[in-house]
């Protein structure tokens, strides 16, 4: 008989196995499959870790992002808000009166391109009061569910800027309005004022001199505040010109009109008179008023660059305005 056989039957490989210090078996290797994927997401982690001109970055310089796995990345990233201070700031929308002479609009426009070159990117629209386009109610109604400061180009307070502007405002809900006060009386308008005298052939050494006299002509309103106003630049604008008298006269609704000013001048001496015309733009009573005049009339402020700015001025002035109670204080007192 032949003894049994002492070896053990074969068995099947086991995978390769970890061994501790004592060489006691741990956890199966990993098979061939997996260990090229830990490979390979080591080797990415490490590669990110390597700027382009081939320094190694800091790990604190590392976003959470350059070490995530392909499988971690959201599938719809956030597209990222902006801040309210990177918002469009409200469309500036001047209000014109309007004319039928088409050189005013021509003027108006002219302005607008100057502000439009001092500030950058800012939406700037044009509305007329009447007989002119585009017309107030059109140009809201393009600024639905917009922004939009409401800037008169006009010089003083009165029926338009207290009761035409904020009914056009009211009567277009959709777009979340404020209104600015009109331009005048303002340092700039007098700047504007004397460079338009100063082109017109005044003299600055007339300036103190006892021949010498200014009316400024205005277009003239029932409004008590409106001519309040007039009168209020007229003695500024004196001022600026040392001292030498300024009368404000009126092409419609107020006295006294431009030629009886001038009368009254030359009845005092004051016989080298000039007309600073305190127009906006040219129009029907711009050129009254300059007919009147015994020398070269001063053109209407126009697109001087000191209007470009006053409108910027009273812009930022009613942004600036938060509540309500300090909008209708601007409106009395600009």
């Amino acid at each position: 008989m032949t003894e049994p056989s002492t070896q053990q039957p074969r068995r099947s490989p086991l995978p390769p196995t970890d061994t501790d210090s004592g060489g006691r078996s741990t956890v199966p290797l990993d098979s061939t499959a997996q260990l090229l994927t830990r490979i390979t997401a080591q080797l990415g982690t490490q590669l990110s870790l390597v700027s382009r001109n081939g320094t190694r970055r800091p790990m604190h310089r590392t976003r959470p992002s350059d070490t995530l796995r392909p499988s971690d990345t959201p599938r719809h990233p956030a597209v990222p808000r902006p801040s309210p201070a990177e918002a469009a700031p409200p469309t500036l929308l001047v209000v014109a009166h309007g004319s039928r002479d088409p050189q005013a609009l021509r003027t108006v426009l002219a302005l607008l391109d100057r502000v439009r070159d001092l500030r950058p990117g800012l939406d700037v629209r044009l509305g007329h009061i009447e007989l002119n386009q585009p017309l107030l109610p059109d140009t809201l109604d393009g600024l639905r569910g917009s922004d939009a400061v409401l800037v008169p180009l006009l010089l003083g307070r009165g029926h338009h800027v207290k009761h035409d502007l904020p009914a056009a405002a009211a009567a277009a809900p959709s777009v979340r309005t404020r209104i600015a006060a009109p331009l005048g009386p303002h340092p700039l308008l007098v700047e504007a004022l004397y460079g338009r005298l100063v082109e017109a052939g005044w003299d600055p050494a007339d300036e103190g001199g006892r021949r010498a006299a200014v009316v400024l002509a205005a277009a003239g309103s029932r409004d008590p505040d409106s001519a309040q106003d007039t009168r209020r630049t007229a003695r500024m604008l004196a001022e600026r010109l040392g001292g030498v008298p300024v009368v404000p006269a009126y092409a419609s609704a107020a006295t006294p009109t431009v030629p009886a000013a001038l009368r009254a001048l030359a009845a005092r001496g004051r016989h080298r008179t000039f007309v600073a015309s305190y127009f906006t733009a040219p129009g029907r009573f711009a050129s009254a008023a300059a007919s009147a005049a015994p020398r070269t009339a001063a053109v209407p402020l126009g697109a001087h660059p000191a209007m470009a700015r006053l409108l910027l001025h009273r812009y930022d002035q009613a942004l600036s305005a938060t509540a309500p109670s300090e909008m209708v204080s601007l409106l009395a007192s600009a």
